[in-house]
């Protein structure tokens, strides 16, 4: 008897703590969803993915990531709020005005030269980036030869974007960005506000086209002269984010411009010496070989 416990204490120790018991969880939920769904989160920095799943725990009300995982795997809606709380939209209309000045100020006059214009907003989340360049386009007069392409893996954000409706509240602040980005019109004639909402003005959506694409698994789709993807590699490992400046530098054409975010860079990726910079302050690079 006392051979047969001994034997079966031998038959895989328990986790030496709950922070490795934490880990098999998360890669056992990671691994169902990237195998059930194809939505592939297993090289997304830990830190920020850990809180973010522990935070739809609680959501759901259940009791671990385990009981997560079951909840997930079984029920599509628990899925979707699973991806959109992974994905949670942090944005607003000429978000860092210095940016879209110097953008104006220094990659308008290259996109002058083009007889047409494609541009991916890689990451769109609600869209008022998307807007946001649009309006700065139809100013610079560029907009009617333009296709910008607005794309992101979760599916409500994209429907918000579709949509063009924003709280009327934030109005304010998006008056204040539009006028430090350099904006030459009214902003408020680019909108009808009805009720507590305001929606975009129909003509700045004719030149968008919004899908569905997924950074850590998806493919290049075509080809673009400038790419913007703003704050969103921030949350990836080091691997994912190799993989997806891969992808940037494909799917750019041959002095196309790259545009980050403030915490993001170029540098320290297999791609550092492809680019040069334009404006390193706000980031944007320009596609040199």
């Amino acid at each position: 008897m006392a051979a047969m416990e001994h034997g079966y204490e031998g038959q895989g120790n328990p986790p030496e703590s709950k922070q490795e018991l934490e880990q098999i969880e998360i890669e056992l939920l990671l691994n169902g969803v990237h195998r059930l769904y194809g939505y592939d989160f297993r090289n997304y920095a830990l830190p920020s993915l850990k809180r973010r799943i522990w935070h739809h725990v609680h959501a759901e009300s259940l009791p671990t990531i385990s009981a997560l995982q079951e909840k997930v795997l079984h029920d599509r809606a628990c899925f979707e709020r699973f991806v959109y709380s992974l994905s949670i939209p942090v944005t607003e209309m000429f978000r860092d005005p210095g940016l879209f000045l110097t953008f104006r100020q220094k990659v308008i006059p290259l996109l002058r030269t083009y007889p047409y214009i494609r541009i991916w907003h890689a990451g769109c989340s609600t869209g008022e980036e998307v807007y946001s360049m649009a309006i700065m386009l139809h100013e610079e007069g560029l907009y009617d030869k333009a296709r910008i392409y607005a794309t992101d893996m979760n599916a409500r954000s994209l429907q918000q974007a579709k949509e063009g409706v924003y709280e009327i509240g934030k109005m304010k602040q998006y008056t204040k960005n539009y006028l430090e980005a350099g904006g030459t019109g009214v902003f408020s004639e680019y909108y009808t506000a009805k009720y507590n909402s305001v929606i975009l003005q129909p003509y700045l959506r004719k030149n968008i086209i919004f899908a569905e694409h997924n950074l850590a698994t998806d493919t290049s789709f075509n080809e673009f002269n400038v790419i913007l993807c703003r704050n969103v590699m921030i949350y990836f490992n080091d691997e994912l984010r190799d993989h997806v400046h891969g992808l940037f530098h494909e799917s750019l054409s041959r002095f196309g411009v790259l545009v980050l975010g403030s915490k993001e860079s170029i540098h320290f990726t297999r791609y550092s010496d492809s680019y040069e910079p334009l404006d390193r302050v706000e980031k944007i690079y320009r596609k040199n070989k």
